[in-house]
């Protein structure tokens, strides 16, 4: 197959972007403990997971105002915000991939596919994680927050898409664990796919109006199908 034609498959290809937190990164238990932890700190009760997955939304003052019937000041969100990733980032040390993660991202380059990483992690934080994962190679693009974190993912979005050389928005199809992650795909022009492994529940990504799946293996194969 000569270079124009590759190009062409390439071009009618399904693309995934992948989010980080709760999608290939199975680190809910370490979010619940960081969040109870920081918690603590503001004078706040400890949460459930089930709760967590109740009232979770992006942007995240937001759970906050769910949480305490009221957005939280400036100076109280700056506190919240560093005691929550003070913890979160001790404990995500011991933290793994989901379950079949490595083997589908391997599978999906194996196949001539291409795949990215867009995360509301912060950058300078994610390269290094990823990089102790051992996946970075399975990525074309890795995109972390940088800036604020109190914002959501959409404008993100567009600009992980806008470097994509090559890649049309109508050909993406964004793997994440949050409403968010749907909003984010719809404004950028993509499509989006549902994980219940992370921090909503399943009612709450149905009301996103995408599909919903309990595997990322059923992920991929929605994606994928969406796209055809």
């Amino acid at each position: 197959m000569d270079t124009h034609a590759v190009a062409a498959v390439q071009a009618r290809a399904t693309h995934l972007v992948w989010d980080w937190n709760g999608t290939l990164f199975h680190d809910i238990d370490a979010v619940i403990d960081a969040t109870n932890a920081s918690f603590a700190e503001v004078g706040l009760s400890p949460i459930t997971l089930e709760r967590y997955r109740e009232l979770y939304c992006v942007p995240v003052p937001r759970f906050y105002e769910r949480l305490m019937g009221r957005l939280p000041t400036d100076a109280e969100w700056s506190v919240m915000d560093e005691a929550f990733h003070r913890h979160y980032w001790a404990l995500a040390e011991h933290a793994r991939l989901a379950v079949g993660a490595e083997q589908l991202l391997t599978d999906w380059q194996a196949a001539g596919l291409t795949q990215s990483l867009c995360s509301l992690a912060p950058h300078d934080h994610l390269i290094p994680i990823v990089r102790t994962h051992g996946i970075e190679q399975r990525f074309i693009r890795v995109d972390g927050r940088i800036g604020s974190s109190s914002a959501g993912k959409a404008e993100q979005m567009v600009r992980h898409l806008a470097a994509l050389e090559g890649v049309a928005p109508e050909q993406v199809v964004v793997i994440g664990d949050a409403v968010d992650d749907a909003v984010a795909a719809a404004h950028a022009g993509a499509q989006a796919v549902l994980y219940t492994g992370g921090s909503h529940s399943r009612a709450g990504l149905e009301a996103a109006g995408v599909p919903v799946v309990d595997s990322l293996a059923d992920a991929v194969r929605v994606a994928r199908s969406l796209t055809e």
